[in-house]
């Protein structure tokens, strides 16, 4: 935890009136991003790329747009040697507008196995929402399972297909214990 009271900031050079609410504001204060020393304007930031633009206009990048979460549930059940995959949901889902307003939706598995285990759920109608509710079963001995991923990609069946975002886990500590994941969904790779 952080003392952010000014007696408590040594080294840097703020008056006590800037954490004083009931005092005017100062015309020569400079506002400092984070804890670097280094002032921006208040009108204007440089982006990455060098360019100055408004703070009005920002918009996320693809890498802090928010892509939703996909919420699945995993089991290893060690006495037949089986992993069961349960997709549940797919929440606060975004998709690309050339995909229309209600594309057909599904998700895409792969256990990253030498060969490569594939699976996919029924397609449902894209909402804020989509319930899934499916298991998949498959017999794979745990040791093989140690240093597998897997990767979930979420992909549109209409109009054509096309992915519109992945993510995954390591399988390294699946248990016996049914465990629930909460997946942060990320633009696909290219």
């Amino acid at each position: 935890v952080s003392d952010l009271r000014p007696s408590a900031l040594p080294g840097f050079d703020v008056s006590r009136s800037m954490f004083d609410l009931r005092s005017p504001p100062h015309r020569f204060m400079k506002r400092y991003d984070s804890f670097s020393s280094v002032p921006s304007s208040t009108s204007s930031r440089k982006d990455s790329q060098g360019s100055n633009r408004s703070l009005d206009t920002i918009t996320l990048s693809g890498d802090e747009r928010d892509f939703g979460r996909l919420n699945v549930k995993l089991c290893y059940v060690s006495s037949v040697e089986q992993i069961w995959i349960t997709v549940l949901h797919c929440k606060d889902l975004s998709w690309p507008s050339s995909c229309g307003e209600n594309p057909r939706i599904y998700v895409k598995g792969i256990l990253t196995l030498p060969k490569p285990v594939q699976f996919k759920s029924s397609a449902k109608e894209g909402c804020n929402d989509i319930a899934f509710m499916e298991t998949f079963v498959f017999a794979i001995k745990l040791q093989s399972l140690q240093a597998v991923r897997l990767v979930f990609k979420i992909q549109t069946q209409t109009p054509r297909k096309k992915t519109i975002g992945e993510c995954s886990l390591a399988l390294r500590e699946l248990s016996s214990e049914e465990s629930s994941c909460c997946l942060d969904i990320s633009p696909p790779s290219k």
